[in-house]
């Protein structure tokens, strides 16, 4: 079993049995499925638009290189500049270069999870510039020291207690403060860092092929903030992120809205295309693309797995998983998580290391139910752990319980071989730690099916 592994299994059992945590993590799901409920009312025809952005998000996927060319051509025409990183070192090296010879020392950032793919804060961090979370989420756990817990609501495990406790710790704001109070000081706080910020770095909803723009999604104005105060402006998007038109707009942000947050539509949807033009007041003077690959194409390579590329970050699969539900977004340890991390981190952090992820679930399809992209989650988990038997990642017991049981299972006279008594103190033996000790084994009936059945048949 590999480090991250036992971890992951040390952190879960901890998390499981954490009443408080659950509390609040059940409390905001709670709130956001009735919010979901009622955005989905908008649709008239909700699987029609769901197969639509399936096909959309499929067909760039399916032609990736040729989308990815067309989106740099028109970029670049436009007055802005792509750079392609290979992986997340290549992209910091990047970034930093660009800051360096700007002579930046504040960037305001707005909610990306790709450069939290990077650990950019941390690597900006050590060269001495700030670098300023922008989002209220984000800048929650920046100050507590923390990651992101959920790909669209990063403080879903902090109580408005804990929230309260954690400023008034940092800036000695009154405890008391309610909700929209907290937020107004943050609003002060942060305008500041705007208004003086030398680079803005933001991430992107969707790279647009035939325009060469980027299209971004917020609820705050935080991000059309860091874009439009900054001179420079650097947007760090995963190449997975392209889409063929601006057209596929219309299906694919309402349906992103409405399975992130429950909204018919998000409250600021900005589309940049390049620099800031001659008879404009706002926006940079130079804008930077870095198109991340950092082993998407791993994934890529995958015949069955490709398809989870086509995710659009919505987060509805975390919601939906029993998983997820019980253990928290930390426990991963990993960028992405949920159902949609189990799939993905195995092949951008490595089978060997992270193929527990893959078990990490009931496969009981709630993922692929709620996916807008029709992405059929529990599917690719049990194609990932096909894929670690194929690459040789299971141990010596393991292939040997499975070739043992699969000989019994096969053959009727072998499973009716010895009596209950003797199969329960082999399952006991051989799958009571794997099991856990906070849940009871099964017993094995006194009689088979089998026997039940031709003792029921010889009574007729």
């Amino acid at each position: 079993m590999s480090e991250a592994a036992q971890i992951f299994i040390k952190a879960s059992k901890l998390k499981a049995f954490d009443k408080v945590h659950r509390a609040t993590l059940n409390k905001n799901i709670g709130k956001y499925d009735q919010a979901v409920f009622r955005g989905k009312q908008q649709y008239q025809d909700l699987e029609t638009a769901r197969n639509r952005a399936a096909n959309i998000k499929r067909k760039a996927i399916n032609d990736l290189d040729k989308y990815l060319i067309e989106f740099e051509q028109n970029f670049t025409s436009n007055g802005g500049k792509v750079i392609w990183a290979v992986d997340a070192a290549e992209a910091n090296r990047e970034i930093v270069k660009i800051l360096i010879e700007k002579k930046i020392n504040l960037v305001v950032k707005s909610k990306s999870m790709t450069t939290e793919e990077l650990d950019l804060n941390a690597v900006l961090d050590k060269i001495k510039i700030e670098a300023i979370e922008t989002d209220l989420g984000e800048f929650i756990v920046q100050l507590g020291g923390e990651k992101p817990y959920h790909i669209v609501t990063p403080a879903m495990h902090k109580s408005k207690e804990e929230i309260a406790k954690l400023f008034n710790e940092k800036f000695d704001w009154d405890i008391n403060l309610t909700p929209e109070e907290m937020t107004n000081m943050v609003r002060i706080k942060l305008r500041e860092k705007f208004y003086n910020a030398g680079a803005g770095i933001t991430g992107a909803n969707f790279l647009i092929a035939d325009t060469g723009s980027i299209a971004l999604t917020e609820n705050e104005g935080n991000g059309v903030l860091s874009m439009a105060f900054p001179k420079v402006h650097i947007i760090v998007a995963g190449i997975e992120k392209i889409i063929p038109s601006i057209n596929d707009l219309n299906t694919l942000w309402p349906l992103l809205a409405t399975h992130g947050t429950g909204q018919h539509i998000t409250v600021y949807n900005s589309i940049v295309t390049g620099t800031k033009k001659d008879k404009e007041t706002d926006g940079p003077k130079e804008t930077f693309v870095i198109l991340l690959n950092n082993k998407r194409t791993e994934v890529l390579k995958q015949n069955h797995q490709k398809v989870a590329l086509t995710c659009i970050r919505c987060g509805a699969c975390l919601n939906a998983c029993p998983v997820y539900k019980n253990i928290g977004g930390h426990t991963y340890k990993t960028t992405y998580t949920g159902p949609i991390g189990s799939v993905i981190s195995p092949w951008l952090l490595g089978m060997e290391n992270y193929k527990h992820l893959s078990f990490a679930s009931t496969l009981c399809g709630a993922c692929t139910d709620v996916c807008p992209v029709r992405i059929p989650l529990q599917e690719l988990l049990l194609e990932n752990r096909k894929a670690s038997v194929e690459q040789d990642l299971t141990t010596g017991s393991e292939r040997f319980v499975v070739k043992t049981a699969t000989s019994f299972l096969l053959k009727r006279k072998k499973m009716d071989m010895f009596g209950s008594g003797l199969k329960n103190f082999f399952i006991s033996m051989f799958m009571g730690k794997a099991w856990g000790n906070k849940r009871s084994l099964p017993k094995i009936a006194n009689k088979s099916f089998n026997q039940q059945w031709m003792e029921k048949q010889s009574q007729k």
